[in-house]
């Protein structure tokens, strides 16, 4: 087990969702995974996620791809679209998450703040 639960997380969903399972569960999270996992719920890239006791399962939707950026690069505001461009598969397709001073967020909403930070994981 490695000390990021993020990149771990992403990777057993990739996994899952590679075998055929709608759903996934993890046993270690953190709060910044919640946070992520937040921002994917919110763009319908998964369905929802639910802790019970100390287990986290996480239900699929329209997911096609995701991944833990490493390593988390630290970009300028002026930058974000060119490193969306780099992870993402298309121009509109796809979520790269963000985490700025003002807290998690996705490339555009950092765009649109002109808020630069740490860039975590990719969803598309």
């Amino acid at each position: 087990m490695s000390h990021d639960n993020v990149a771990d997380t992403l990777n057993q969903m990739m996994n899952a969702l590679k075998a055929g399972k709608t759903q996934v569960i993890i046993k270690h999270h953190s709060k910044l995974l919640l946070g992520v996992l937040a921002l994917a719920q919110l763009k319908k890239y998964i369905k929802h996620y639910e802790l019970k006791d100390t287990e986290l399962i996480i239900f699929f939707d329209k997911l096609n791809g995701c991944k833990a950026i490493k390593p988390r690069t630290v970009v300028k505001a002026t930058d974000l679209n060119r490193y969306a461009l780099r992870y993402l598969p298309a121009k509109e397709l796809g979520i790269v998450v963000v985490s700025t001073p003002a807290g998690l967020m996705t490339h555009h909403t950092a765009q649109e703040k002109r808020k630069g930070g740490c860039l975590l994981a990719y969803f598309y």
